[in-house]
């Protein structure tokens, strides 16, 4: 079991050092050389996103204890913080791989629904067998990006990169909808509670940011809510409602034109002061910093 393990953390500053890696300093690499990779043999815990689409071969692996087996045809999807462990390959396994830090992730997505839902869904299918059409589109959109990353003398080179990850995202969207038609698994109570809990966050984030709230809401105990929801998401609901926060004010600086004054009062916090604080606190710069960027 991996309690009884030390666990260890991969970044995406390691990821860049995988063959034939094609990376921005931003927080995106691209690889399809994933044997090179060095995975170490203790419990591993991602600080990044991983996506990756299997072309041939097979691997096994564990994630949070669960065992997933990947063949050719299956996408993987494994979000930042879930624990890696028992990875075993056939000599021939390749994947077109796309790791992504959360700030560049948070910095091209243009909704809170886009977040949750990705990351809901990857939780309880972490690996899925897409179509040939699925296929042929996700394979097209790496190549595209991986060329586009390449072209250093591009003024707009990260924002076209940025453009294409979105698209991809709202393409890939298109596979959540159809597994989940089509899907009769059942769902645990801790799943059903974190899937309540994620739809009343993004109903009410904007207003209410106290976990004791949302658990009256649910009609369970602050305490209990905090567990359940801590050993679904490797997440506090503190955690989750501050990404959503964040990414609400990232994207309502970057998107509209809308005053810090306006931001303030929509998203009700006191005064702009305290929106500056808790922003500095979580991004590392201020509103306005942010919005020159």
């Amino acid at each position: 079991m991996v309690k009884n393990k030390q666990i260890v953390d991969t970044t995406l500053e390691q990821a860049r050092e995988w063959g034939d890696a094609q990376y921005l300093e931003d927080g995106l690499v691209l690889t399809d050389r994933i044997s090179s990779a060095s995975f170490p043999k203790e419990p591993t815990r991602l600080n990044y996103i991983l996506m990756a689409l299997c072309r041939r071969g097979r691997a096994q692996y564990s994630i949070d204890t669960r065992q997933q087996d990947v063949k050719p045809g299956d996408l993987l999807f494994i979000s930042e913080r879930h624990i890696i462990d028992n990875f075993t390959a056939s000599s021939d396994f390749e994947c077109l791989c796309i790791l992504v830090s959360t700030q560049f992730y948070h910095g091209f997505v243009q909704n809170v629904r886009n977040v949750s839902s990705l990351l809901l869904f990857s939780m309880n299918n972490p690996v899925v067998q897409l179509t040939p059409h699925e296929i042929q589109v996700y394979s097209n959109y790496y190549r595209t990006i991986r060329e586009k990353m390449s072209e250093d003398t591009h003024h707009y080179r990260i924002e076209v990169v940025k453009a294409l990850m979105l698209a991809m995202f709202y393409d890939m969207s298109g596979v959540i909808y159809r597994v989940e038609q089509s899907s009769s698994k059942g769902q645990s109570r801790a799943d059903v509670i974190f899937a309540e809990f994620i739809q009343l966050l993004e109903q009410n984030f904007r207003v209410e940011r106290r976990v004791s709230w949302y658990a009256k809401q649910m009609g369970i105990t602050p305490k209990y809510l905090s567990e359940i929801i801590k050993q679904i998401s490797k997440r506090t609901p503190n955690e989750w409602i501050d990404n959503y926060v964040v990414l609400e004010i990232r994207v309502m600086l970057k998107n509209s034109s809308k005053s810090i004054k306006q931001i303030t009062e929509e998203l009700n916090f006191p005064n702009q002061s305290f929106l500056g604080k808790y922003f500095k606190e979580h991004v590392g710069v201020s509103p306005s910093e942010y919005r020159r960027k």
